[in-house]
């Protein structure tokens, strides 16, 4: 995959680059729409990669060149005072004025992009790109900076920059993750460990594209809010929405719809506790929660949508899937299966065929483990 992206510079640029990093696509176990409440998740990087390749420019230019595989045009950006423009690019000139803010040099610079995490379905390829690029501009600069700190500026990318009001997970499990283990994030304070995670994931695509941007994701973002700020008025020493406990939600009879996306919550993040408890016991993860923390999504936090409703409870249905849920903010994107890998490759193509022949759209299926997240693949 790095000789893909360095094919695909020597063609827009000539040459080679100074430095190529790249970052992995994630998948949610479970712990959804918690992140942004403080509460806990456990994603897994996924065999799917976003390379980002850098090369500064000769002294005098005034401009930063920067190209993806998968679009023809080249855009532009000045690395000295970068400017949002409504273009995918903004990321990496995002990620470019977080490091100025921290002081790190940079000249102008051509960058090259080439990526197999898929794009508006849930993977974090926002994140991909943003930890990816932040890396290779770190190598190309001569830096060496810790996953963490190159999650943090991602973050700061996104949000400040770009203006996607995301939680930290996919950041940090884009940087953090590492082969065979699953990530436990605490949201509200960035704590991490890491659980051992050996069953395969199968992901099915539904090719329902989302965007944060277009969905009711800033809604559920201020309804969490509204629900925090009234059950503060009983419970003052609350600091986030996760840290209610379920029967405190339940007592305070919160007007609907805060009661239901309150009460997902707080049970979401106590099954994300269930789940690493069992990995740490050795074992996987119980089915049931997932079952459980779909049907919440679906039916408390309404972000689900019929197919990946159809795709859940067909999967679970098959021998060898241990449990299935929506993985990702929702409102289309993807579904996870959870079992044994060769289990799951067995189900994988007649799933896409009943989808298809349910849907009309053919979905992208394949079957991942639990991968490592940021590294630099070439200088630094």
């Amino acid at each position: 995959m790095t000789d893909a992206v360095l094919v695909v510079f020597a063609r827009q640029f000539g040459g080679v680059p100074l430095a190529v990093a790249s970052a992995a696509g994630r998948v949610n176990l479970i712990g959804e729409h918690t992140d942004y409440n403080g509460g806990e998740v456990l994603p897994i990087g996924i065999g799917r990669r976003t390379y980002v390749a850098v090369r500064p420019r000769p002294a005098g230019e005034q401009r930063s060149r920067v190209m993806s595989a998968d679009i023809a045009s080249v855009g532009e950006f000045d690395v000295g005072a970068p400017q949002r423009v409504g273009a995918w690019w903004d990321y990496v000139a995002g990620v470019a004025s977080q490091l100025r803010a921290a002081r790190v040099e940079l000249p102008q610079v051509d960058v090259a992009v080439w990526s197999n995490v898929p794009c508006g379905v849930g993977l974090s390829s926002s994140a991909a790109l943003c930890v990816a690029t932040t890396a290779a501009l770190l190598a190309a600069a001569g830096h060496d900076w810790s996953a963490r700190d190159i999650a943090l500026v991602a973050h700061r990318a996104e949000v400040d920059f770009v203006g996607v009001p995301v939680g930290i997970m996919d950041q940090f499990a884009s940087a953090l993750s590492r082969d065979g283990m699953a990530l436990h994030v605490w949201c509200d304070t960035t704590a991490t460990e890491y659980a051992p995670f050996a069953d395969g994931v199968l992901v099915i695509d539904t090719a329902v594209e989302r965007s944060l941007r277009g969905s009711a994701y800033h809604e559920r973002r201020a309804e969490c809010q509204a629900a925090l700020t009234l059950l503060r008025q009983t419970h003052p020493g609350l600091r986030t929405l996760a840290e209610a406990a379920p029967d405190q939600v339940v007592a305070a009879s919160l007007p609907e719809p805060l009661c239901r996306r309150a009460l997902h919550v707080a049970q979401e993040t106590q099954r994300v506790g269930a789940a690493v408890a069992a990995l740490r016991r050795g074992g996987c993860i119980d089915g049931e929660l997932f079952t459980a923390s779909h049907a919440s999504l679906r039916d408390l936090y309404e972000c689900s949508t019929p197919e990946l409703d159809w795709v859940v409870d067909r999967a679970v249905a098959h021998r060898g899937v241990r449990g299935a849920r929506m993985t990702g903010a929702g409102w289309g994107g993807c579904a996870i299966a959870v079992g044994d890998a060769g289990a799951l490759a067995d189900v994988a193509p007649e799933l896409a065929a009943d989808y298809e022949a349910a849907f009309g759209r053919a979905p992208r299926v394949w079957v991942s483990r639990a991968e490592g997240g940021v590294r630099v693949d070439l200088g630094g």
